[in-house]
């Protein structure tokens, strides 16, 4: 996959997400033992000199517990950008580990991918449980992770809990499996921009019960997350960092954003409009403003914090 540069995205959004459709290739990795389904997808609507480049990896896309590949569509379809997705051990077509991994076992299996794609360098955008994945690629890839966003999650160590209503629907992979159940529950967990949208819950029900987490996927992923304490190391990273929390997230408050942002040397907090899963209400402004973050010439100033 060959790294490219930045210009504005120019093809009509319809005719890019056909395009992506199309060209975007799936495999499985074999990597630690286990196959990791991946999605690799090229830079789409960027002038022919964009693409050779070096300054534009692709983007390295960690999800949130439980979530395949399938649900960033609705992200990476405005995009633009190359992206590689992956479904996370026990997750989707992903094979189980016979034993509970920690998160830097994770990165490291993650790492090993990367190199089985030839990519020595990417950027990392990481949600929720995703998140804390992220900032483990961050600290253990060095120098290969460029840039980092890390959206609607928390510095391990050192939490903020969202109501605790909220976080016991979480507890089980019961949204994955039942539809009535998701439906019952998508207010709590998401808020009207995702359970008033029909289109949106509708994208929701196609990949959640097309590609459902198993149940002992679901616990290794928070198990996972048991020795995971960044808060001791977050201040060692160097990559500039973009810090996006949802003004209205019932499952991960501000204040997490506002700990990673003071944590990390380099980064910046951004208060943004929707709940947990903004980056898919909103995905065109979000698409937008982390490819205005990618591509800026240079990090964004460390400890400012601006609403949207």
């Amino acid at each position: 996959m060959t790294p490219s540069s930045s210009t504005t995205p120019s093809a009509a959004p319809g005719a890019g997400a056909a395009a992506a459709a199309r060209d975007e290739r799936t495999l499985m990795v074999p990597v630690a033992g286990l196959e990791l389904r991946v999605s690799v997808r090229p830079a789409l609507g960027f002038p022919p000199a964009a693409s050779s480049a070096p300054d534009r990896p692709p983007l390295l896309l960690c999800n949130g517990i439980g979530a395949p590949i399938e649900m960033w569509t609705p992200f990476r379809d405005p995009l633009g950008r190359p992206t590689i997705a992956f479904d996370a051990p026990g997750v989707g077509e992903s094979s189980v580990p016979l034993i509970p991994p920690t998160m830097g076992g994770v990165a490291r299996a993650v790492l090993g991918v990367l190199d089985h794609l030839g990519v020595p360098t990417v950027d990392v955008l990481g949600v929720s449980w995703g998140g804390a994945l992220a900032q483990e690629l961050a600290h253990r890839g060095g120098d290969r992770v460029r840039r980092l966003v890390l959206c609607a999650t928390m510095a391990g160590g050192a939490p903020v809990p969202g109501d605790p209503r909220v976080l016991a629907i979480l507890a089980t992979p019961l949204r994955y499996w039942s539809p009535s159940y998701l439906d019952r529950v998508a207010p709590k967990l998401y808020g009207p921009d995702v359970a008033g949208n029909p289109e949106m819950m509708a994208h929701q029900r196609r990949a959640r019960f097309t590609r459902a987490p198993s149940s002992r996927g679901y616990v290794w992923q928070m198990l996972a997350l048991r020795r995971f304490a960044s808060v001791l190391w977050l201040h060692r990273l160097r990559q500039p960092t973009l810090v996006l929390t949802g003004g209205s997230d019932p499952i991960v408050p501000v204040a997490n954003g506002r700990i990673l942002a003071s944590r990390i040397p380099d980064a910046r907090l951004e208060v943004v409009e929707g709940g947990h899963l903004f980056l898919l209400t909103h995905a065109a402004a979000m698409a937008d403003r982390i490819n205005d973050f990618l591509d800026s010439p240079a990090g964004p100033p460390s400890g400012q914090t601006k609403s949207r």
